[in-house]
């Protein structure tokens, strides 16, 4: 009697190592791809050239204007969203965290503080526009004025 006993508790033992040591190689096998995500995502640059944050629009970023309204209305990017630096850390319900994010400003200086507000908070795919809204219309691209 003790021999099938044992006959099955041997193919058990296996059974389980098989799917132990299954485990660890699926899980070894994805954990690569998982990093290199994190990693692009935790390593995003704090800025690009104004013709990288026009590439990352044209791919669906979003374009984050931390100017005030005043300044807005003068002239902004085609479908960018104000939110004003001073109102950031109370409005990021508003920004979406599964898309790239460019802010931008006038010259740069806002921008990279509010890459730092959003990056404390988990936003980890921002990234400033280096020169910012003088930079763009340096550039000849479109601009848009009013509300």
């Amino acid at each position: 009697m003790n021999k099938p006993q044992n006959k099955n508790r041997s193919f058990l033992l296996i059974i389980g190592l098989a799917l132990v040591l299954a485990s660890i190689l699926l899980a070894t096998a994805f954990r690569p791809a998982l990093l290199v995500a994190e990693t692009a995502a935790a390593n995003a640059p704090e800025a690009i050239t104004v013709a990288e944050a026009v590439e990352l629009r044209k791919q669906g970023a979003l374009v984050l204007d931390v100017r005030q309204p005043e300044e807005w209305e003068a002239g902004h990017i085609p479908g960018a969203t104000l939110i004003p630096l001073s109102e950031l850390p109370k409005r990021l319900d508003e920004i979406p965290d599964d898309h790239n994010v460019v802010v931008v400003c006038r010259s740069g200086s806002r921008s990279g503080q509010a890459i730092q507000i959003l990056r404390q908070s988990g936003f980890n795919q921002t990234t400033s526009m280096n020169g910012g809204m003088k930079q763009w219309a340096a550039s000849d691209l479109e601009i848009v004025t009013g509300p």
